[in-house]
């Protein structure tokens, strides 16, 4: 089970042994399952693009395609996530900690919700936990569904396409950026990181 849950936190792995339909569920369950939050989805889809370029032979499927279907893993994740925010509701707020959950997540979420309203389902997407959380935290809130699909259509197409397509491109033109991906993830990680140190830090200051 280590093993496992260890070949889940590395996208190179999920990739190799895991294939097309591992990375697929690891979108879906990061954006739609509240136990989600630590998978590496910002680096996982950037290697699944680069590899797209690269080694074509390991997904054995067309860039196009490849965007297609990662988009709506991300789509049906967050539709997911709406869907057991509204069910659950306020009974999340009870909820005791545990290894899969931290009430201080759904915190952070709420804070971030409250400066930037229904755009957090875009901006989002590029943030670590807030992405599990948010479609979560907009079922909870009770967003009209036409609004959140909106929402959840875009951050999918902008998180998706954007990351996946730049390192695509770096593989075609670049195929030596294989050999930085350790400085590359790393780089993720910070970029990614602030807006939820900054939205951590007014959430304390706000208590």
């Amino acid at each position: 089970m280590f093993d496992f849950l260890k070949q889940l936190t590395d996208p190179e792995s999920i990739i190799k042994y895991g294939g097309l339909a591992l990375l697929l569920f690891v979108i879906f369950a990061e954006t739609g399952l509240f136990v989600g939050f630590f998978l590496p989805g910002d680096n996982l889809i950037f290697i699944a693009g680069l590899l797209c370029a690269t080694k074509p032979d390991l997904l054995n499927v067309s860039f196009p395609l490849l965007l297609i279907l990662m988009m709506l893993a991300a789509i049906t994740g967050n539709m997911f996530g709406f869907w057991f925010g509204k069910k659950a509701g306020e009974a999340l707020y009870n909820r005791k900690d545990s290894f899969f959950f931290r009430k201080r997540h759904l915190e952070l979420t709420k804070a971030f919700y409250e400066k930037h309203g229904g755009k957090t389902l875009i901006l989002g997407r590029f943030i670590p936990i807030i992405r599990t959380f948010a479609p979560i935290f907009a079922g909870v809130t009770g967003i009209g569904f036409r609004k959140f699909m909106l929402y959840n259509v875009i951050g999918a197409v902008a998180w998706i396409g954007g990351i996946s397509s730049i390192s695509f491109y770096l593989g075609k033109h670049f195929p030596e950026v294989e050999n930085h991906l350790g400085l590359i993830f790393i780089s993720l990680i910070v970029l990614t990181a602030i807006p939820l140190i900054t939205a951590f830090l007014r959430s304390r200051k706000k208590q």
